[in-house]
């Protein structure tokens, strides 16, 4: 996680650097904020991953000497194929327009949603991909 931490570290000193060059040449407030909170965000997530890169033995990545076979192996889990992320973003489409047009079908989104968030967190305990 070295490298991470060096990317971000390196946008942190961009943003730094843009952000008063930002304010003097157009005096807006609203995008200087935002640079500066982009600063700390960087800053935030390059500490983060430099402190736990310390902690960790390091990844074939993080290693200079290290071959590609050093890299071979199960990478992690990747779930299979999913359903309940289109129902989900269906029923926030029917919650945001629920506010344009009438707060009862925000209310028939949240049902939705509830129904299709709870089917998304426990698709891995029935069906073809039970555990």
């Amino acid at each position: 996680m070295k490298a991470e931490a060096w990317v971000f570290g390196f946008l942190a000193v961009f943003f730094l650097v843009v952000a008063p060059s930002y304010w003097f040449l157009s005096s807006d407030p609203t995008g200087t904020a935002a640079l500066v909170m982009s600063f700390f965000l960087a800053v935030l997530v390059a500490f983060y991953l430099g402190f736990h890169a310390k902690k960790m033995d390091p990844r074939p990545e993080d290693r200079k000497e290290a071959e590609i076979v050093d890299g071979a192996g199960e990478l992690g889990f990747f779930p299979p194929y999913s359903w309940w992320p289109l129902w989900c973003a269906c029923a926030l489409t029917l919650c945001v327009l629920g506010v344009v047009f009438g707060w009862w079908l925000a209310l028939v989104g949240v049902g939705a949603g509830s129904v299709a968030l709870i089917g998304w967190v426990f698709e891995y305990y029935r069906g073809e991909h039970a555990h």
